[in-house]
């Protein structure tokens, strides 16, 4: 039922009374204070850590390997970044090692996206020698929330075949959403990530023209757009606004339907990026209705 669950899974039924070697810079805080070892740790497992916050060799991982091993642990941090004087060790070298490697990567990523130069994908994480991957179906692949977990088929089953795996699965609306993300060729997050600015901009544009003929005034400015959603820290995309007002803010965020900008020095910007083109109609109407009664 989301990433976390998927993990769970893998560490319980492949750990539970055994050993995770994981490094000391990779036990990370998933959100709302829920911190991986602690998740972990729940399964049964013991934690080996190993390495330093910041740096961790292979020799860290071969030294920790033991016959109470269950596996190695490698996991993306999908929503902070740890820069300077830093070393990891990619999968590939971990699957070295003779031992399976669990890879957590987080946000979702099915395939390389150019623009998304640091998020690990799952197709090419397995290609790297992972035994199993567990992700995100939210985030960066864009579908409803849940936990995927991709891999050998032999260990998959043993995973699907777990007492515990009925605890966890989705219901069958999430799974049609999935499907239905995935039948695309293009997700949705990735038509907004990869969304042409210079069309963004005239689009921006003529709704401001639009807005200006009723009587509403508002500029078009240049703006950075980031993926979010513990998705590519630190990746910002070229892109544009319309600026209002900042007390637009609150009247068009609680309006039906609402729309949702943010506030950056005294000005509401609306970035037209995760909008679909056929909802700018109702995004001027909302705006129009929030200057009316203004």
């Amino acid at each position: 039922n989301n990433g976390a669950a998927a993990l769970v899974l893998a560490a319980t039924a492949l750990a539970a009374d055994a050993e995770i070697v994981v490094s000391r810079g990779e036990l990370v805080e998933i959100g709302d204070g829920f911190r991986l070892p602690e998740l972990l740790e729940s399964t049964g497992a013991r934690l080996r850590e190993v390495g330093t916050t910041n740096r961790t060799t292979l020799d860290d991982y071969a030294a920790a390997l033991g016959p109470r091993t269950g596996f190695v642990l490698k996991v993306h941090p999908s929503n902070f970044q740890v820069t300077g004087f830093t070393s990891a060790v990619p999968v590939r070298r971990l699957a070295s090692l003779g031992v399976p490697v669990v890879a957590d990567i987080g946000s979702g990523l099915l395939t390389p996206d150019p623009l998304l130069p640091d998020e690990p994908d799952a197709a090419g994480t397995l290609r790297a020698g992972a035994a199993l991957v567990t992700a995100s179906g939210d985030k960066l692949l864009g579908g409803p929330q849940a936990g995927l977990l991709l891999g050998a088929a032999d260990l998959v089953e043993r995973l699907r075949r777990h007492p515990l795996a009925r605890a966890l699965r989705v219901d069958k609306l999430t799974l049609a959403a999935l499907a239905a993300t995935l039948a695309d060729p293009v997700t949705p997050t990735r038509a907004a990530v990869h969304a042409d600015p210079g069309a963004l901009r005239e689009r921006t544009e003529r709704l401001r023209d639009a807005l200006a003929a009723d009587g509403c005034k508002a500029e078009v400015v240049p703006a950075g757009a980031v993926v979010g959603g513990g998705g590519a820290p630190g990746v910002e995309l070229d892109s544009w606004a319309l600026s209002l007002p900042e007390r637009y803010a609150e009247p068009l965020r609680v309006g039906d339907p609402p729309v949702l900008g943010r506030v950056v020095r005294g000005r509401l910007l609306l970035d037209l990026r995760c909008v679909p083109t056929d909802a700018d109609a109702g995004v001027h109407a909302a705006v129009l209705r929030v200057s009316g009664d203004g």
